[in-house]
């Protein structure tokens, strides 16, 4: 994709979900003139329990959505998305495609001061172990790098139980082991977790880094934008950017658990068939 339509072109973001929101907040505070378009596929939510090659299909579908939308970029903010597809989008797709993990990985490498690095997330993202590998690539030995499943965040979160007892207590039996392992470096490797930042910052203590995977996916896009030429002139650049949402399915909730994720209302709300995505999946298997 060149020339002046490509740079007035939006960005495409897809999730699982809701958590992809984060992203899209970060995007959108980082790059104000750009449109931005989300998909979160609420339909077939969560992804982070499912098997490669069924999210392997869905994140072909998702992204192919957002192509035929005519996205300059695909930005996958989802970290098991990211974990089992994003080599096969790269592939496929006739536009760029920027996965979560691999940034929050250079990001905990660059803030580590030598000591372990720990990295939290969904099983699905966990045990496909690509944060693992990238820390281990990047000269972390095994011994430096301490990871955790946290299964219990997304639904507390969810449910806005983010300042709650129970959370509290999740937060303590989940990552008791990093603080024992004295990590100063903590991936916050789910698009929800930024939510918690500030309680688990609480109980990790001042000395540990925590690495936000959205703000980190978000300075990514932007650079990578920046190397293609593909930003939106300066000028286009002073008008406010627009925000649509796509979504398989609208969860009664959606609106008002939404709106805590993205830090504002959340409106220009569509449905998309699972047939649509069908379509889309497949033909982006013909490019």
């Amino acid at each position: 994709m060149t020339g002046v339509g490509a740079l007035e072109a939006p960005i495409g973001v897809f999730d699982s979900g809701l958590g992809g929101l984060t992203v899209l907040r970060a995007l959108h505070e980082r790059l104000p003139g750009e449109d931005l378009v989300y998909f979160g596929d609420t339909a077939r939510v969560p992804y982070g329990t499912k098997g490669a090659k069924t999210v392997r299909a869905f994140a072909q579908q998702d992204a192919g959505l957002l192509v035929s939308r005519g996205v300059k970029m695909v930005v996958v903010a989802c970290n098991t998305a990211s974990a089992f597809a994003l080599d096969h989008l790269r592939e496929i797709l006739p536009v760029p495609v920027l996965g979560v993990i691999n940034p929050g990985v250079r990001t905990a490498l660059a803030a580590t001061s030598g000591g372990a690095v720990g990295v939290i997330g969904t099983s699905g993202t966990i045990r496909s172990e690509k944060y693992q590998a990238g820390l281990a690539e990047g000269g972390l030995g095994e011994g430096q790098i301490v990871a955790q499943e946290c299964p219990l965040f997304v639904p507390l979160l969810e449910e806005g139980l983010q300042s709650h007892r129970m959370t509290d207590l999740a937060i303590e039996e989940y990552l008791a082991p990093m603080r024992s392992a004295e990590v100063d470096t903590l991936i916050l490797g789910c698009t929800h977790y930024p939510l918690l930042k500030d309680e688990i910052a609480h109980f990790m203590g001042p000395e540990v880094k925590l690495v936000d995977s959205a703000d980190a996916l978000a300075a990514a896009a932007q650079e990578r934008l920046q190397e293609l030429d593909l930003l939106r002139p300066e000028v286009a650049a002073e008008r406010a950017g627009e925000l649509s949402f796509l979504l398989s399915d609208i969860p009664w909730k959606f609106p008002e658990i939404g709106a805590r994720f993205l830090g504002q209302p959340i409106e220009n709300m569509k449905t998309v068939g699972l047939d649509e995505m069908e379509e889309a999946g497949h033909a982006m298997e013909q490019l």
